[in-house]
């Protein structure tokens, strides 16, 4: 694994790269999980794909503060622009939630550098849809807590079933987060209207939806299939909206059902 900055749609973009002979994949994390706190999916992956996890801007490493936007139309061009500047041809986008969002938009309207996308359980509210389930006092105190220094076991009131290695990295990590990206990312979650991308997806597309959790529902399921009926679904029953900490094996078999991969067995 290395580390690295590129300049991209105007700001410093920092990623971590997996790097193996593999075809490029892009991984974008949601809304609060800088890239580092994805390595150890990103390992998994490394033994089909050359990785590269995005910190996304007001995240991470990445550049961030007051004068940056972070709506979701400026997170998708700079998805594009990091595409572009490290020429990335024919990439998988694997995004996660917020990542998802950031994909879809950005593959609607530009999917040239696009040989697929993996969707990892994205919001599906927006403009007169029922609410993203978890709440933004959620997100807000525990990113307070970070900014004055917080230790794992304060994290675990937050993420009571992760494991040791996942508070810590968050508690290390969080305080990274910018509030007001957080803050404007959510209430996107509610007015940006992801459905009317998704009849325009071109590329190979495939979603994965958590069995727990509430985010997509069997309906939601049902409403993009008639939007777009070459998207690939597939289910971790036993995970949550953070799939690959709640069923890791889980989450590996359902890449390999969406988009034939051998990932499972890369143990």
């Amino acid at each position: 694994m290395s580390g690295a900055n590129v300049c991209a749609g105007g700001i410093r973009q920092h990623y971590l790269r997996y790097r193996s002979e593999g075809s490029p994949l892009v991984l974008v994390p949601g809304i609060t999980s800088p890239a580092v706190t994805w390595g150890f999916v990103a390992e998994r992956l490394s033994a089909r794909f050359d990785v590269y996890v995005l910190d996304v801007r007001g995240r991470g490493l990445s550049s961030t503060g007051p004068t940056l936007s972070y709506d979701l139309d400026t997170l998708a061009a700079d998805l594009v622009a990091f595409a572009d500047r490290l020429d990335l041809d024919r990439v998988t986008v694997l995004g996660h939630s917020m990542g998802a969002r950031i994909a879809i938009r950005a593959a609607a309207r530009n999917a040239m550098r696009f040989a697929q996308l993996i969707l990892v359980d994205p919001p599906v509210s927006g403009p007169n849809r029922r609410p993203y389930p978890s709440n933004l006092s959620w997100y807000v105190d525990s990113i307070r807590k970070a900014e004055t220094g917080m230790d794992s076991e304060e994290v675990r009131a937050f993420c009571p079933t992760w494991s040791d290695e996942h508070l810590a990295l968050r508690a290390e990590w969080l305080h990274t987060c910018f509030l007001p990206a957080i803050v404007t990312a959510f209430e996107g979650f509610h007015t940006d209207d992801i459905h009317m991308d998704i009849p325009k997806l071109e590329v190979p597309t495939a979603l994965m939806v958590a069995g727990r959790g509430g985010v997509i529902e069997q309906r939601d399921e049902d409403e993009i299939r008639s939007l777009n009926a070459k998207i690939r679904i597939a289910r971790v029953p036993a995970a949550g909206h953070m799939i690959p900490w709640d069923d890791f094996e889980g989450f590996f078999a359902a890449i390999d059902e969406l988009v034939g991969t051998d990932l499972a067995k890369a143990r």
